[in-house]
């Protein structure tokens, strides 16, 4: 049988650490996107598309936010303790 305890925790963690390293993989960094990537085409379609500029809250905007910033520190430690919290809960009921 599936046991599919521990499967959000575990979902929660590796998006906080994929997420990030996936944006950096497409070339949205600290330094901003970097010259030549798909980020950058990526870049270069919506400015067109928007007339010259990137639109706020767009997908190019967040994409270079997490970039930059990686995902932010209260969803990381909120993921840590909701991890450390179902997987006491599991040994409890186990």
């Amino acid at each position: 049988a599936l046991d599919r305890r521990g499967v959000l925790p575990c979902s929660a963690g590796v998006a906080a650490v994929g997420i990030p390293a996936a944006v950096g993989v497409l070339g949205f960094g600290s330094a901003g996107i970097l010259a030549g990537s798909i980020g950058a085409k990526m870049m270069s379609a919506a400015a067109i598309a928007n007339g010259g500029g990137v639109a706020a809250g767009g997908v190019v905007a967040t994409l270079q936010s997490i970039g930059a910033a990686g995902v932010p520190t209260a969803v990381s430690a909120a993921a840590t303790a909701g991890g450390a919290v179902l997987g006491a809960l599991k040994d409890l009921c186990s």
